[in-house]
């Protein structure tokens, strides 16, 4: 008897989610449907595709060999579909997003949903980096395209063969200990302690050329790479910091005060392609497209 497909779904189904009841909520049907569904493609093949022991099922070698095959039909099923709905005119592919923390909550996700309705058949894979590895990655071909951040004041171009497009300038703020008095110019940021940023960041560059323009170097202790790191510390006392303004659109402690100050600059977010005679694609650029359309749904008030 030839066996059925559309069981090789479920087998994968048990694959990746580690078992069957993983898989039932996977695919949305009963554990004995999934169990159901498995033995009868071991009686259409003769074979055990799952170990079954007391801790749970594992697939056996040749289960193995029927999830890649899966798998494969899944991957031939989805470039099938994009290849017919590119027939109609639509746009189709797969584009893979690299992103700093902030973007990913702000940008990358709202413009997920916007090019779903618009484009259903772009596919979006969305990772999360630091600029300098999302940096190599673009220039290696792993990533279509990343969001960076930039101090505008000492923003620098695109590198050749890249392009920036800016999403958003939002300022930057002082956070600083209520126990502190609130500084009322950036003249009263001086002689302060800093929670100290990790080293090339925007915040970290935006912090030298503050202290460059106050004609001072500034006293830093520890070092952060996530906002939430730098607002625990600063309502733990140990100094204060200069975060942008998107980084503050969440509860801040009580022990913890958002100061504007005129002269503290912008903190710029850009998403940066590859540029050439072939690149950015039509997929590419309509991510960019709902990335801009994104950006500028944002409220910094």
């Amino acid at each position: 008897m030839p066996t059925d497909p559309r069981r090789l779904a479920f087998l994968l189904a048990v694959h990746r989610a580690g078992g069957v009841l993983a898989a039932a909520d996977l695919l949305h049907v009963t554990p004995s449907a999934v169990s159901q569904q498995i033995s009868r493609l071991e009686a259409e093949e003769g074979i055990d595709v799952l170990d079954r022991g007391p801790r749970g099922v594992t697939l056996t070698p040749a289960g193995r060999v029927l999830a890649d095959a899966a798998e494969s039909i899944e991957a031939e099923m989805v470039q099938a579909r994009q290849a017919i709905a590119a027939l109609g005119g639509e746009l189709t592919g797969r584009v893979s997003v690299g992103s700093i923390q902030t973007a990913i909550r702000t940008v990358v996700a709202p413009m997920l949903v916007s090019l779903a309705e618009r484009h259903p058949h772009i596919e979006v894979d969305v990772q999360e980096y630091d600029p300098p590895d999302a940096t190599r990655r673009l220039r290696a071909g792993d990533l279509d395209a990343i969001v960076l951040e930039r101090d505008v004041d000492v923003d620098a171009p695109a590198p050749r063969g890249a392009h920036d497009v800016p999403l958003l300038d939002e300022p930057w703020r002082i956070v600083v200990p209520t126990s502190l008095p609130a500084p009322e110019r950036i003249d009263d940021l001086a002689g302060l302690m800093w929670v100290g940023p990790q080293a090339g960041s925007a915040a970290d560059r935006a912090l030298g050329r503050l202290a460059a323009q106050l004609g001072t170097a500034f006293e830093t202790r520890h070092a952060y790479n996530d906002f939430d790191t730098a607002i625990s510390l600063v309502a733990a006392g140990q100094g204060v910091a200069m975060l942008p303004a998107l980084a503050l659109q969440q509860e801040i402690p009580d022990s913890v005060a958002v100061v504007a100050l005129p002269g503290l600059g912008s903190r710029r977010m850009v998403v940066r392609h590859r540029q050439n005679r072939h690149e950015p694609g039509p997929a590419v650029g309509a991510v960019v497209d709902e990335m801009v359309a994104a950006a500028r749904e944002i409220d910094l008030g």
